[in-house]
């Protein structure tokens, strides 16, 4: 089975490889193609994969491809998680929204949308070459604003698709660390996509642990926002909620607090 990750010169792929020879019982790979036009960065995952799966013992391939075509040709899965225009293109998104005293972060506001005019074409061209060369495949969209992306996708492309973020993950993860317990035993009544979205309710085991999870939070809430005011006003909303808050919502919560403590550090 042929996994390709477009992108694949991206900081986040040696640990996407790692989690999948890690679980290698659950992801029955024969091949992973890494694709990035990045050549440098190419180079340095790829060879980062290869000792991966000599550490791990696995007999799957890893190629590298500067071609689209050759890496989804044939493949099971495709993984989005590309940057078009690379990290000046971020830059110049946020700063256009601070320059008209409105928020642009990479998936809100200004920013945002600059950033899915960029991208929804690039993704789209990726669906419909999978059409013709692996129209069985499933696109896992892991590139920002990636609600926007995927819901692209669904609307103007056959390729099945799933639209994945870290968030909740990482949402998980705090509660193990504060909590205790395995990341297996927790679970989320998340409501909203990607960057703007609660939490109603956590269990663990089957248990609410609701109350005990937010003191948590707010305990550590200088840990997620580090002014002062907008981590009152963040409080304040998911006090009054009594849900948690996705940090992104601050850029709507807190708008002016946020737009003041950026052009500081502008």
């Amino acid at each position: 089975m042929k996994f390709a990750v477009i992108g694949g010169g991206s900081s986040y792929t040696p640990e996407l490889i790692d989690g999948i020879f890690a679980r290698e019982g659950k992801f029955l790979f024969d091949e992973i193609w890494l694709m990035d036009q990045n050549e440098q960065r190419l180079e340095i995952n790829h060879a980062f994969s290869e000792r991966l799966a000599q550490r791990y013992g696995s007999s799957c391939k890893i190629y590298k491809t500067k071609n689209i075509e050759e890496a989804v040709k044939n493949a099971r899965y495709v993984l989005t998680q590309i940057r078009v225009g690379q990290m000046q293109a971020r830059i110049n998104d946020e700063k256009l929204g601070l320059k008209y005293g409105i928020i642009g972060q990479e998936t809100t506001g200004i920013g945002g949308f600059a950033c899915a005019l960029r991208t929804i074409p690039v993704i789209l061209d990726i669906a419909h070459k999978m059409e013709q060369l692996c129209p069985n495949a499933f696109l896992i969209n892991f590139t920002n604003p990636a609600g926007i992306n995927t819901e692209a996708v669904i609307k103007y492309s056959k390729i099945r698709t799933i639209g994945l973020c870290n968030v909740p993950i990482g949402m998980i993860m705090e509660i193990v660390k504060h909590i205790g317990g395995s990341p297996e035993e927790i679970e989320l009544d998340y409501v909203g996509l990607n960057h703007l979205s609660w939490v109603r309710k956590f269990k663990k085991q089957g248990v609410d642990i609701t109350q005990e999870v937010l003191q948590k939070f707010w305990e550590h809430a200088e840990e997620e926002w580090e002014d002062e005011t907008t981590r009152n006003n963040m409080l304040e909303a998911m006090k009054s909620l009594n849900m948690f808050c996705n940090y992104y919502l601050q850029y709507y919560y807190s708008t002016e607090s946020v737009l003041n403590y950026l052009k500081k550090k502008e």
